[in-house]
């Protein structure tokens, strides 16, 4: 491939007139100009430029080369403003994916929060729980929901939000089977599990005011499964009593549908953490996001 330092230099020289003039504006020796333009012609296989002692100007063929040197220095100069725009204020799309429940009942009010402060930006939004390859499918920002440790990876971790885990139950089921008082009287009631690979179906609840405090009870799930908005839905319909993150029940405990059970006690511990393919080099729309996300998450997720 040709160069494209010889596309520049080309055209200097012929705006200016000749080595000489194209020399004292880019500050470089008029032999070595001459030079390169020698080697592009060489590369070429055609002659561009008319070289005399009276006479400086193009072939046929250095003109049509011209006129398309120019069109592709005007583009170069275009994809440069386009960035330099870009890192002065936050414009383009952004992709960015979390699980569903993530994106269902924490993520959407964030982005369109977002959406309406920056104008110039577009989100693309994927949910899907299966793994995704943050770098292979080109995604600028995954939120992840763990219990766990995150893998070690040369992705880039920043916590967001603290998501815990609370037992919940329609106010229907409660009226009709009675309010637990003490972990003890959870026995005897219809319970709904969110099923995850080796773990077996127990509540394990812990009171942050008593440190050590801990009471785990054996279960025998109603409903068994591996999606929260399904099993939210159950316990809004008085099918038992569920544990889930605070952010999945929000907005049922707001309007009502759904009860906190023990509120004194957590169900678990889970944490929000964005992930980014890379530190440095960000978008100002995507550090913005980012921002975001962390500003509005722990507003979002906490009853």
């Amino acid at each position: 491939m040709l160069d494209l330092n010889d596309f520049y230099f080309f055209v200097h020289v012929v705006d200016r007139g000749g080595f000489t003039a194209a020399g004292r504006s880019l500050q470089i020796p008029k032999s070595t100009l001459s030079h390169r333009m020698q080697q592009l012609e060489g590369n070429l296989g055609v002659r561009l430029l008319n070289r005399t002692s009276r006479r400086f100007g193009m072939t046929d063929a250095g003109e049509e080369f011209y006129r398309h040197a120019v069109a592709m220095l005007r583009e170069a100069e275009l994809a440069e403003a386009m960035v330099r725009n870009r890192l002065g204020e936050p414009t383009g799309t952004i992709r960015c994916t979390a699980g569903v429940a993530t994106m269902q009942f924490a993520l959407g009010d964030i982005i369109s929060d977002f959406l309406v402060r920056y104008p110039k930006v577009n989100v693309i939004a994927h949910s899907g729980d299966r793994t995704v390859d943050i770098v292979g499918e080109n995604y600028d920002i995954a939120v992840r929901a763990h219990t766990d440790p995150l893998p070690d990876s040369n992705l880039v971790q920043r916590t967001l939000a603290p998501a815990p885990w609370y037992l919940f139950a329609g106010a229907g089921y409660l009226a009709a089977h009675g309010v637990p008082r003490t972990p003890e009287d959870l026995r005897g009631h219809a319970s709904l599990f969110m099923m995850r690979t080796g773990v077996a179906p127990a509540w394990r609840l812990r009171n942050p005011r008593q440190p050590g405090d801990e009471f785990v009870l054996p279960l025998a799930p109603r409903l068994l499964s591996d999606d929260m908005v399904g099993l939210q839905q159950a316990a809004i319909r008085g099918l038992g009593i569920v544990a889930l993150p605070s952010y999945v029940c929000r907005a049922a405990v707001r309007s009502g549908e759904l009860q906190r059970v023990l509120p004194d006690w957590l169900a678990g511990d889970a944490t929000l953490t964005a992930l980014l393919p890379y530190r440095k080099g960000l978008l100002p729309s995507v550090r913005a996001f980012l921002d975001h996300l962390a500003a509005e998450f722990p507003k979002n997720v906490l009853l």
